[in-house]
C-alpha cells in the first residue's frame, strides 16, 4: 500500500512538473527578421529552432497576412500601419528594439559638424529609420547641404569602406563588420541625437506583436512567453556571449567576433506596450505616413489579462 502511495505520489509530482514546464515554456511559432531584431530572440530560439522562423527583413510584413505565427517581430510602424488599415490582427505586444543607427566616416578626425554642408547617404528612402535619421540631425542642428540613398545598410556599408570622403547612415551589425575592416572609420550613434532632442533613449524601432486570437485564447501563455522574451532581451546587456553564439547558430549574425561586438550597440531591451506607448507616439509624430497617418489606436496596444 505504501508502495502504491508512493507511485501515486511520484506521478502527481511528474505531472505537475510537466505542467509548470509547459507553462513556463508555450509552444508558441514566432517569426522574426534576421539580423540585429532577431537579437531579442536568440537564446529563446536556439532552445526550440522549429517554433522560430527567420526571414529576410523585407519579407516579413508579409507574416501578418499569413497569421501562421503567434509572434510577430517587426518594424512597429509597419505593424501598426497594417493593424490601422485593417490588414492585420496583431496587437502590439512590447518594444524590443530601441534604434541601431550610426552615421559615420573614414574621414580623417570626422565630427558631427563635418555633415554641414556636405552631402550624406542614407539607406532605405521612406522608412521610418530614414525619418528618425533625419529628424534627429536637423534636431541638432546638422544641416547636409543634400541627402541621398541607397538600398540597405548593407549598401551605405559598403559606400563607407570603398569611398574615403563619403559621410554614410549605416546600422548595425554592418557598422561593426566594417570597423572591423577599416579602423579609420568613426561613428556617431542617432539615438545619441535622438535623446539629445526629445529625451527619450532611442526611438521605437522594431516590436514583438501577439495575434488576437492567441491572446484571447490563451492569456495566461502569452503573459509566460512575455515574461521569457524579457529575460531574452535582457541577456543582450547581461551575457552578450551567449547572445552572439545565439545568433550564430541560428544564422542571425556572421561570426562571434561581430555578434559580441555589434549586440552592444543593437539597443535591444523589452518594454512592455502600454509602457511604451509615449515612446511610440513620439516616434509616430515624427513622420506620421509611416503609421498609416495617425498615431496607433487604443485597441492596437495588448494588455496583459
Amino acid at each position: 500500500m505504501k508502495k502504491l502511495l508512493s507511485l501515486i505520489l511520484s506521478c502527481v509530482l511528474m505531472l505537475s512538473a510537466c505542467a509548470m514546464a509547459c507553462a513556463e515554456a508555450p509552444a508558441f511559432t514566432v517569426a522574426a527578421p534576421s539580423g540585429a531584431p532577431g537579437l531579442a530572440l536568440a537564446t529563446l530560439a536556439v532552445q526550440a529552432p522549429e517554433r522560430y522562423t527567420f526571414v529576410a527583413a523585407e519579407t516579413i510584413t508579409a507574416e501578418f497576412a499569413s497569421e501562421n505565427a503567434d509572434f510577430i517581430i517587426a518594424p512597429l510602424n509597419a505593424g501598426a500601419k497594417l493593424y490601422k488599415m485593417g490588414k492585420s490582427t496583431y496587437k502590439l505586444a512590447a518594444v524590443v528594439s530601441w534604434g541601431n543607427l550610426f552615421v559615420a566616416s573614414q574621414k580623417e578626425n570626422f565630427t558631427l559638424d563635418d555633415i554641414n554642408g556636405a552631402t550624406i547617404t542614407l539607406f532605405a528612402e521612406n522608412t521610418i529609420n530614414a525619418s528618425v535619421a533625419r529628424y534627429a540631425l536637423e534636431a541638432n542642428g546638422i544641416a547636409p547641404v543634400a541627402i541621398e540613398y541607397l538600398g540597405s545598410a548593407a549598401n551605405t556599408q559598403s559606400l563607407l569602406l570603398t569611398d574615403a570622403e563619403a559621410i554614410v547612415v549605416t546600422a548595425e551589425p554592418a557598422l561593426t563588420a566594417a570597423k572591423m575592416k577599416n579602423d579609420k572609420i568613426t561613428a556617431y550613434s542617432i539615438n545619441e541625437l535622438f535623446k539629445a532632442a526629445t529625451g527619450f533613449d532611442g526611438y521605437t524601432q522594431a516590436a514583438l506583436f501577439v495575434k488576437a486570437e492567441t491572446a484571447a485564447n490563451q492569456p495566461e501563455a502569452v503573459n509566460a512567453f512575455l515574461a521569457q522574451v524579457a529575460e531574452a532581451c535582457a541577456a543582450n546587456t547581461t551575457d552578450v556571449a551567449a547572445v552572439a553564439e545565439a545568433a550564430v547558430a541560428l544564422g542571425l549574425l556572421p561570426n562571434v567576433k561581430v555578434a559580441a561586438a555589434a549586440i552592444p550597440n543593437c539597443a535591444v531591451r523589452f518594454m512592455a506596450a502600454m509602457d511604451a506607448r509615449e515612446q511610440v507616439e513620439a516616434t509616430a509624430n515624427i513622420d506620421l505616413t509611416q503609421f498609416g497617418g495617425a498615431v496607433p489606436a487604443d485597441d492596437f496596444y495588448y494588455v496583459a489579462q
